[in-house]
């Protein structure tokens, strides 16, 4: 399973013509903070910087330390790789959520966490969260 971060931009994404500058010069400064950390690929869609391992040397867990300390950046989370497919996520979910869940009784699902940016993706999004939801109680009771 390949792991990998979502990082949020803070008022970067209010900027007119000149965002792209702005969102460059963030990129640069990520890359160079988490060089120490390993071999990553940083690239940016969306008003989303995506850094993802490039080898199995690549720790992770130190470059999501240095990533919380760089000014620009709001939010980030560690999320895993999976194809666009209810299935494969629903399948994907537990397995990768397991530890971080284990020992809570109650949960909430936060809606507006992550837009569906696919709009080719079958499902309309509360049926999304819907199925989610009872995947979730299932699996985790």
């Amino acid at each position: 399973m390949q792991e990998v971060i979502l990082v949020k931009l803070g008022e970067i994404v209010l900027k007119g013509l000149n965002r792209r500058t702005f969102e460059d010069r963030l990129l640069k400064n990520i890359r160079r903070r988490i060089a120490r950390a390993g071999n990553f690929e940083v690239y940016s869609m969306q008003s989303t910087i995506y850094i993802e391992p490039k080898d199995e040397d690549a720790d992770i867990d130190e470059a999501e330390e240095r990533i919380s300390k760089i000014f620009g950046v709001i939010g980030y989370a560690r999320a895993c790789v999976c194809e666009k497919d209810m299935d494969a996520i629903t399948k994907m979910a537990p397995e990768y959520l397991n530890d971080t869940l284990a020992g809570f009784k109650t949960f909430k699902w936060n809606r507006s966490v992550r837009t569906r940016s696919s709009r080719s993706a079958p499902w309309k999004s509360p049926a999304r969260w819907a199925r989610r939801c009872c995947a979730r109680t299932r699996t985790f009771p």
